[in-house]
């Protein structure tokens, strides 16, 4: 059984991402790095009761940075996000 709260950080809402939902039902989410494509896919069904037909994973490294203060270079952390298809009709309601 998929636990959705240990899949799905968020629901990640840009300008692209709203035109991608509008336009052809994608819709974004920032998930936990170890989330594979089968568990982000259940979450979203239980989560939302919407048919996902397509999951695509992109991770993302963190950009390196410089601590203000002190001068010394640090690393933002990696993330990891899924574009996730629905099935024709279906819709997320977003608040």
């Amino acid at each position: 059984m998929v636990q959705a709260d240990k899949v799905i950080k968020a629901l990640r809402l840009t300008e692209k991402t709203n035109l991608q939902s509008a336009e052809i039902g994608q819709y974004t989410f920032e998930v936990f790095p170890d989330a594979s494509k089968g568990a982000i896919k259940a979450a979203i069904e239980k989560i939302f009761e919407v048919k996902v037909t397509r999951v695509n994973v992109l991770n993302i490294k963190g950009k390196p940075s410089k601590n203000r203060k002190t001068g010394r270079a640090t690393k933002k952390s990696d993330t990891k996000k899924a574009v996730v298809t629905l099935k024709q009709g279906d819709t997320i309601e977003v608040v």
